[in-house]
């Protein structure tokens, strides 16, 4: 599957030096663009196996879909996590990817959740600055030059599915249902979609090491696609804050 997926070389590196690869589905002339993102923890590897499942999905879009999107998919952000033996949550740097990003207060508020919520976790260390990391940089990049409507950020392994940002949430997709846990200082939907407001998905599959079954993959691919265009596509740009 991930030779079939044809991926190409972003011109990005790791902190180890490691090729982030991706691939645009659909044409660049397209009135809509999602960003899909798997990996971002590398140690959540059925996350970077669902986006390419939903790659090759993307191949062959809905003939009734009134939405044109143009999809870029990044299956693995944090290459260097994921080829880490074991396979680790943090990038090459020991930093938590997903509280990286430069949120209003970032220095006045993620050492101290750092510290007195998660008891100095390391694995959710979030650097000594925001986007001190090269993959972090490179996602803010992507944000500015790609210019996504909305943001699918796929993690493991809570079962659950969650929101931020501008739009009416999806309500479910497949069988992972809303609920909206927080947010965190530096992780990415707190900083695209609070901040930056742009709607940032974020699936948290129910298994790091297992994939669902095809047709529940299958399944919420097309929830997403049915949410996308319902509340985000052309009919709803006039109701959308």
């Amino acid at each position: 599957m991930c030779e079939s997926a044809a991926l190409q070389d972003l011109k990005a590196r790791s902190g180890q030096g490691r090729v982030i690869w991706g691939r645009d589905v659909g044409s660049t002339d397209a009135n809509f663009k999602v960003l899909v993102i798997g990996g971002i923890h590398g140690d959540e590897m059925s996350s970077t196996s669902l986006v390419y499942h939903w790659l090759g999905l993307a191949m062959t879009p809905p003939s009734d879909s009134p939405l044109n999107i143009h999809w870029r998919f990044i299956p693995s952000l944090n290459p260097d996590g994921l080829f880490a033996k074991p396979a680790r949550r943090t990038n090459g740097n020991g930093v938590d990817l997903n509280r990286n990003f430069p949120t209003p207060n970032w220095a006045r508020d993620a050492k101290v959740y750092w510290e007195q919520r998660t008891k100095r976790d390391p694995r959710r260390w979030p650097g000594n600055k925001p986007v001190s990391e090269p993959e972090s940089r490179f996602l803010l990049e992507q944000m500015d030059n790609f210019k996504p409507n909305l943001i699918v950020s796929v993690h493991a392994p809570y079962g659950v599915l969650d929101f931020d940002g501008p739009s009416v949430p999806p309500s479910k997709l497949g069988r992972l249902y809303l609920d909206q846990v927080g947010i965190f200082p530096g992780s990415l939907g707190n900083y695209a979609g609070v901040h930056r407001r742009i709607p940032v998905v974020t699936i948290e599959l129910p298994s790091a090491g297992r994939l669902p079954q095809d047709a529940e993959v299958r399944q919420m691919w097309m929830d997403l696609l049915r949410w996308t265009n319902d509340r985000l596509g052309p009919s709803a740009s006039a109701t959308v804050p």
